[in-house]
């Protein structure tokens, strides 16, 4: 649906100061309907603010997303105001609805809410240098320290199973035997080779039941781009796409940090001798995410370079999967693509098993460091 005719009205129901002047779409999400809308003031400044209308087939229960968006928001600026007296835009903020609560309902039905505009920051797709990892693992390490505290009860699982690893394989073994697509024979070694690796698809979740690792609240969407840079400095400013935040395990953001920022190849190529792990990149990452967490137990610490190997190898089961089912859940644009994908991530699997003992000793390092 086209928005542009009543973003004007969308933006008016939500408690802003000044007059609406002008309003564009936002076109570098996937998921949700975004605009950036600027308001003015009786001094005549003009301030920006994000609009977003939450995808309701992908967040089955958008006012569950809203409650622990708002619950998050709250107490980072909770604490960041404690600490530095003004949040001075940059953080996350909700503006609410002038009837009240933190969204309103759209004319064209769908859940609206409203974020401040955080000036001054831009965002990357990829990962340029180690700075950038660096000021990427910081920012969502910070995060994760800011919110240790909050009570789990009061996040809500808003996408069920999500990093559930052996309910992701028990599901691409059930399609493999059904076959709907009869795409069966091309990929067989990437089956074999997933069935070889059967044993990992459980560790975490072992140590999650056996009470070694800590439920946390958390990001679980920890790509470079949810991290707002300033572009002067290219500084980490603040972390933002909360939609995904709920119960989990801190080992499962590192991890897709790792397996978004180490190699240099696209998410779908084709030349498998491009993935590679770049060390220094995991150094980077590591060094960010450990200088800004300090809540991190033990267990954490000792399992951070293999979070890398276990999310790699998760999502290349769930192209896997995909391409098997007729490619209806991820987005393509050429035949293959999801089998290009999921050979991309386990290979990638490949290179970081190949590095493992090299990525433990590092972080072994490092722990070691700040005690």
């Amino acid at each position: 649906m086209d928005y542009d005719c009543h973003i004007e009205k969308i933006a008016n129901e939500f408690a802003i100061a000044g007059a609406f002047v002008e309003g564009e779409e936002i076109h570098s999400g996937h998921i949700n309907a975004t605009y950036m809308a600027a308001f003015e003031t009786e001094d005549g400044l003009k301030h920006r603010y994000i609009f977003q209308r939450i995808n309701e087939k992908v967040f089955k229960e958008p006012l569950a997303v809203m409650r622990n968006v708002e619950m998050v928001t709250r107490h980072i600026n909770s604490k960041v105001m404690r600490v530095k007296r003004d949040i001075g835009g940059q953080t996350l903020n909700l503006y609410p609805a002038r009837k009240g609560g933190a969204y309103v309902s759209g004319s064209g039905g769908g859940i609206w809410r409203c974020y401040n505009f955080i000036e001054g920051c831009r965002t990357y797709e990829i990962v340029e240098n180690t700075r950038q990892a660096y000021q990427a693992a910081h920012a969502f390490g910070a995060f994760q320290d800011l919110v240790s505290d909050i009570p789990l009860e009061g996040i809500e699982e808003t996408i069920p199973d999500f990093h559930n690893t052996p309910k992701r394989y028990e599901r691409l073994m059930n399609v493999a035997d059904l076959d709907p697509c009869g795409r069966l024979a091309e990929v067989e070694s990437e089956l074999n080779f997933i069935k070889k690796r059967h044993l990992i698809v459980s560790k975490l979740v072992n140590l999650r039941r056996d009470g070694l690792l800590p439920v946390r609240v958390t990001h679980n969407d920890t790509k470079i781009n949810n991290v707002m840079m300033d572009v002067d400095t290219d500084e980490a400013v603040c972390v933002i796409d909360l939609d995904t935040v709920m119960p989990g395990l801190s080992l499962y953001d590192f991890g897709d940090l790792v397996r978004t920022a180490v190699s240099p190849a696209a998410e779908d190529e084709r030349d498998l001798t491009k993935v590679v792990v770049r060390m220094p990149m995991f150094e980077a990452l590591a060094e960010g995410y450990i200088d800004a967490c300090n809540c991190l137990c033990d267990a954490e610490l000792d399992n951070l370079a293999f979070a890398g190997v276990l999310i790699s190898f998760e999502t290349g089961m769930r192209f896997l999967t995909d391409y098997l089912e007729g490619d209806v859940y991820f987005k393509t644009r050429r035949y293959g693509q999801n089998l290009d994908r999921a050979r991309t991530q386990l290979k990638l699997v490949d290179q970081l098993e190949q590095r493992q003992d090299e990525m433990e000793a590092f972080v072994r390092r490092l722990a070691k460091a700040r005690l």
